[in-house]
């Protein structure tokens, strides 16, 4: 019996141990599935932060590369200096350097290089005239492919026309010039006419041929300068669709116009109008910002109106063309460093760009807000620009315009210095025009 009790009590023991230890069993394995769980949730976490900031290095490392643009161009080069040094100072955080490079025969030199992303540049600057040429070419984006509009919206439209060639805009404007009405405080006597024909009677009653002193000059068989009566009339010397308007009745009534005017301006070389005003020979001259400095350094007491402020016989005021300075990018460019050109082209819309232009320089800035300066506000010659950027004509960017100065100024000529009857003289060059042009084609 006691045996017996004695084998139960083991039997029992043996029992209860067994279970102790099924139950150690149980309970390790589940510590041990949870560990697993735990350290592959955090297994996972590492290699999602791991590739989370890989990203975000690499997302890091492209906004922040450094990005150089070159600019060519073939102009005055303190006033490239002063926009290449505000682009750079703008978009410094941008890691972004413009530089511009100039180019002697830039015209040729986009000929060779513009498709050539190796050696050409990525965006250049020059006159709007060219604009044509150069996107018939085909190395020139659309700006509008690269910057949103919104970026113009305070440019001036004369300016933007110019820039915008069989309906694509091409450029950016940046500043312009028009021809002036320029005269010599010292020696313009009363008022100052607001038509035409009250200059005229003016010119009249002050010039003295004889004597070689005269009330205004003017390049009066120089196509440029005889623009603001052909423009004013109506008239055209090209239109957009390259048509010549030599014998156009609004062309010929404005070149019979302009000779009146032109029997009392000498003989309208560059050179003999330039120095009689210098010399204060001539109280006016019909001019461009170009003649400043020689004036000044004459010491001449400059004033400046626009041309804009006179009134033709049939109401329109004096149009002069109007040469526009701006930016272009090249095609090949964009594919690699768009979101760069981009803000360079945003950058140079600025309004306080056109101030330091107008303030270091006397441009004419295409952004309206920049004459809100009082200081450029104060600026008689960049504001008679202004001013004259209401009928102001962008000259002709169509490439057929390089074949009209010829038989235009051929025509002037003939009919200023020769006497030339003006129908048939028009007749004449009309065709030479054409022919001119379809040799172009």
């Amino acid at each position: 019996m006691k045996k017996r009790r004695s084998f139960a009590l083991c039997l029992v023991l043996i029992l209860i141990v067994g279970s102790l230890a099924g139950c150690g069993k149980k309970n390790s394995n589940k510590d041990t599935s949870s560990n697993s769980k735990d350290n592959a949730v955090e297994a996972t976490t590492d290699d999602t932060s791991t590739d989370q900031t890989k990203e975000a290095d690499e997302q890091t490392t492209e906004e922040t590369k450094p990005v150089s643009i070159t600019v060519w161009h073939d102009g005055n080069e303190a006033i490239m200096q002063t926009i290449q040094d505000y682009i750079n100072n703008k978009l410094v955080e941008d890691k972004i350097t413009v530089t511009f490079e100039k180019k002697t025969g830039l015209t040729d030199q986009l000929k060779l290089y513009g498709n050539d992303s190796n050696n050409g540049p990525d965006m250049y600057f020059y006159a709007h005239d060219s604009l044509g040429m150069f996107a018939e070419m085909g190395i020139l984006s659309p700006v509008t492919d690269v910057v949103d509009t919104s970026a113009m919206s305070d440019l001036l439209p004369m300016t933007v026309d110019a820039c915008t060639y069989k309906d694509t805009q091409y450029m950016i404007p940046v500043y312009f010039e028009t021809l002036l009405f320029m005269y010599n405080k010292d020696l313009w006597e009363g008022d100052m006419p607001t038509t035409t024909d009250a200059l005229y009677d003016y010119m009249v009653a002050h010039t003295d041929t004889k004597a070689g002193t005269y009330a205004v000059v003017n390049q009066h068989s120089t196509a440029y300068n005889v623009a603001p009566y052909i423009n004013g009339f109506g008239g055209y010397i090209i239109d957009k669709d390259a048509k010549a308007g030599l014998n156009e009745q609004a062309t010929k009534d404005a070149i019979t116009y302009n000779k009146k005017f032109a029997d009392l301006e000498a003989d309208g070389d560059y050179n003999t109008v330039t120095t009689l005003f210098n010399e204060s020979k001539a109280a006016a001259i019909i001019g461009g910002p170009w003649l400043v400095s020689g004036i000044n350094d004459a010491g001449i007491n400059l004033g400046i109106k626009s041309l804009a402020s006179f009134t033709l016989p049939n109401g329109n005021a004096l149009a002069p063309y109007s040469g526009v300075q701006g930016i272009g990018v090249l095609k090949h460019a964009v594919d690699s460093k768009k979101e760069a050109l981009a803000k360079v082209l945003t950058a140079i819309t600025d309004m306080d760009l056109g101030i330091a232009l107008a303030k270091t320089a006397n441009c004419a800035p295409s952004n309206t807000t920049s004459y809100d300066d009082a200081e450029v506000a104060a600026n008689e010659m960049v504001v008679a620009m202004k001013e004259t950027a209401a009928t102001a004509v962008p000259m002709p960017n169509i490439p057929e315009m390089s074949a009209m100065w010829g038989p235009t100024e051929s025509l002037l000529a003939a009919v200023n210095k020769s006497g030339e009857d003006v129908n048939k003289a028009a007749d004449t060059y009309q065709e030479n025009a054409i022919t001119a042009i379809k040799d172009m084609q």
